[in-house]
């Protein structure tokens, strides 16, 4: 039998626009639907890429950009990052001593952090879903709908639920 876990990608106060204002409200309603949960939470730490390349300065750690954007259960893993994936070895190390064999993925944005975190998951050996409605981009349905064609190239049509 597959044990199943909820991996919510980024769901934070500063991600919050006119394109992902439905998702908190959502992700909180599925969260009762799973026993083992994960939550992302990106940070921006000085002298990152972000700062250094992209002139990007939001999500420092002091910043309330990064909190929270749904209210996490006592059965939510919070896990702090401060890249667009969460698929670290200690990540998968968690999973396998969970015995979690398949990974339903949300959250914001699928364009970035979703899809990077469904194909290194793919990567590592894992079964992957993106539930889709689930997922939003802050910088539009324009580019969260392309993100959902790229990921279905890069793990399989099947692993996007609709």
């Amino acid at each position: 039998m597959n044990k199943t876990a909820l991996l919510i990608i980024d769901v934070q106060k500063g991600f919050i626009n006119k394109h992902t204002a439905h998702i908190p409200d959502l992700v909180q309603k599925l969260i009762p639907s799973y026993q083992t949960i994960f939550a992302t939470r990106f940070y921006n730490p000085k002298g990152s890429n972000y700062r250094r390349l992209m002139k990007w300065h939001r999500f420092s750690q002091e910043s309330p950009d990064i909190e929270l954007a749904f209210t996490p259960t006592e059965n939510v893993i919070i896990i702090n990052k401060p890249i667009y994936t969460c698929v670290t070895d200690a990540f998968l190390a968690t999973l396998d001593e969970l015995a979690i064999t398949e990974i339903h993925i949300v959250g914001i944005d699928t364009d970035i952090c979703v899809s990077k975190c469904a194909v290194d998951l793919f990567e590592k050996g894992r079964t992957p879903f993106v539930l889709a409605t689930y997922c939003a981009s802050c910088a539009g349905p324009y580019f969260h709908k392309a993100a959902l064609q790229i990921i279905a190239r890069y793990i399989g049509k099947r692993q996007i639920i609709w």
